[in-house]
């Protein structure tokens, strides 16, 4: 029977603006799955659906102002008329299909998402299946991703550093550099984090499946073990299938062209390298492998490198970088590779056509989400054309019951995004009204120097014609940038020009990405610039930047010389 949904009792609030739509016509919905976003100038609120149904028709849009009582929609409830009987942890009601194993949740890929949404769902009670393809845990970030490029950058930058040392009246020899033992640095690195994984596993009683998982119906997976398969019936699924590199088509099959999991492998030193892809990824292993002694080429499709953050922070990184490059082909295509035993000929197109030679290519032309790889469509979880598997702020998908996060759900592809999407799905799976509403998520290049950035960036400001106010505090005048020798980076404060609340930020110089986090944090605590340089930063510090660039903003900053009177 359809009913009219209205705006419940909200307090003293009145007119309150809406803010965001977050369902449609034809959309199945749980009940407390949220409905609408109103914002009014103290608060922010999420309207949930009082039961669970299909979504009939919309009776506000965006813009719209509403009060109690105001209508919403109107639903055809799916609930039949009952005394209300407890379903705790989760409400959904599997099918009668037999199984191996029952549970409350599994979670499909054991990623830094995958597992954190898992060891959530534990803590809060429920009992957990995990699933994952490969042999141990952790996804690519842990394995083959994240932490081994970080561990061989750290390696990299230490190699880079000693060399600047003569500087300072301290000379070293040229490295004798063992990929072997640097090969097993690095396999270390990854095997302590894999451990304390399983080991927190198994701690919670999570029960870990090591094979392929693929859904045979919504309340059924199927995982083809070593020895077999194993049907796992659930009340609740969370889909963190994750992503892979993606490939260009006309590339021949030779081990010296790799992604970056091939590429973290270690398997020779080249001397000439070409990265195909002028994003982060690419450019970090880049950097390692220049330090190992490559000289490099970059080949990118679009007009910059690093393309998101503001060109300014990354003309900074790329004039120190200068020296590592012999080529930078912008707005160029790769159109063929001919592979010989005398090298990779790789074939360009771009303001002009033209050919080079290299000893190894690293493709990093980003990554394709999973989701077209799991039987999704079995259980009736709508897959976009892409692969993405969309879900709403709760991270449910267009089935209820069952979630998507991380690199399956949609950009950006980050650890960080998917280990907090994890946490909210565990928990709205366990019956609380969780909700992703992060307002935003950082970005980091760790290159040297660092690259990160949150917020509205100052291209984005000037592209949309946004009202704003920028900071720029420059690391020259950094005591503590200055006695590290590395004073080339600054850090920008982004404010609304009206209210002076910050808005976004970026930094480049060393240790920027372990920064960005108090910007993330003004952010999300609706900060001004006066908040912020009041707060007591510690001297000397690469992190007072971030006062001193609020500081200047108000005019106030005695690092600097006075600001000119308007």
């Amino acid at each position: 029977m359809a009913a009219e949904v209205k705006v419940p009792d909200i307090g003293d609030f009145k007119n309150v603006e809406v803010i965001e739509v977050l369902v449609k016509p034809g959309d199945a919905v749980a009940k407390e799955q949220s409905l609408i976003t109103l914002e009014s100038d103290k608060a922010t609120m999420e309207i949930p659906s009082p039961a669970a149904g299909v979504v009939q028709a919309l009776k506000v849009k965006i813009g719209d102002k509403v009060s109690q009582g105001s209508p919403i929609l109107t639903l055809e409830s799916s609930e039949k008329p009952s005394s209300p009987q407890k379903t705790e942890p989760v409400a959904a009601t599997p099918s009668a299909t037999a199984s191996d194993i029952e549970c409350d949740v599994v979670v499909l890929g054991a990623g830094v998402g995958g597992y954190s949404a898992a060891f959530r769902a534990a803590d809060l009670g429920m009992k957990v299946v995990l699933v994952e393809r490969y042999p141990t845990l952790g996804g690519v970030c842990l394995n083959v991703g994240c932490i081994p490029s970080k561990a061989l950058l750290h390696t990299a930058a230490v190699m880079d550093a000693a060399r600047e040392l003569g500087a300072h009246g301290i000379s070293f020899g040229e490295p004798k550099v063992d990929l072997e033992q640097l090969r097993a640095f690095k396999d270390k690195v990854v095997a302590k984090l894999v451990r304390g994984v399983a080991g927190m596993a198994k701690t919670r009683k999570v029960t870990v499946l090591t094979g392929a998982g693929s859904f045979e119906n919504p309340h059924l997976l199927s995982v083809q073990l070593k020895d077999g398969k194993k049907t796992v019936k659930f009340n609740s699924a969370i889909i963190a299938a994750g992503s892979q590199a993606a490939w260009l088509p006309f590339l021949p099959e030779d081990p010296r062209i790799v992604d970056s999991t091939g590429a973290l492998e270690l398997r020779a030193r080249p001397k000439k390298l070409l990265v195909i892809g002028g994003g982060i990824i690419g450019l970090e292993m880049g950097t390692v492998y220049s330090t190992l002694g490559a000289r490099l080429d970059v080949v990118e499709m679009l007009d910059g490198l690093m393309l998101g953050a503001d060109r300014d922070l990354v003309a900074v990184w790329q004039k120190m970088n200068a020296k590592r490059f012999d080529n930078i082909f912008l707005k160029t295509k790769t159109t063929k590779v001919d592979a010989s035993s005398q090298g990779l000929k790789v074939f360009f197109e771009g303001e002009k056509q033209q050919s080079n030679v290299y000893d190894m290519i690293l493709v990093s032309v980003g990554r394709s989400p999973n989701g077209k790889k799991i039987g999704a469509e079995k259980a009736g979880v709508a897959v976009t054309e892409r692969g993405f598997i969309e879900s709403d702020r709760q991270m449910r998908t267009n089935v209820p019951h069952v979630y998507s996060i991380g690199d399956i759900r949609g950009n950006p592809m980050l650890a960080h995004k998917a280990a907090h999407e994890g946490h909210v799905a565990a928990e709205a799976a366990a019956g609380h009204k969780a909700y992703f509403d992060a307002r935003v998520i950082p970005s980091v290049a760790f290159t040297d120097p660092e690259i990160a950035w949150v917020g509205l960036t100052e291209d984005e400001a000037k592209k949309n014609g946004a009202k704003v106010g920028v900071a720029k505090f420059p690391w020259t005048a950094s005591g503590r940038a200055i006695a590290n020798a590395r004073d080339e980076g600054f850090t920008k404060l982004i404010f609304a020009e009206d209210t002076h609340r910050i808005l976004g930020g970026g930094i480049v110089g060393t240790n920027a990405g372990d920064l960005i986090s108090e910007l993330a944090l003004a952010v999300e605590m609706g900060a001004d610039a006066i908040d912020i340089g009041k707060t007591i930063h510690p001297h000397p510090t690469l992190g007072e930047s971030v006062g001193m660039a609020a500081e200047m903003f108000e005019g106030v900053c005695t690092d600097m010389p006075p600001a000119r009177k308007k």
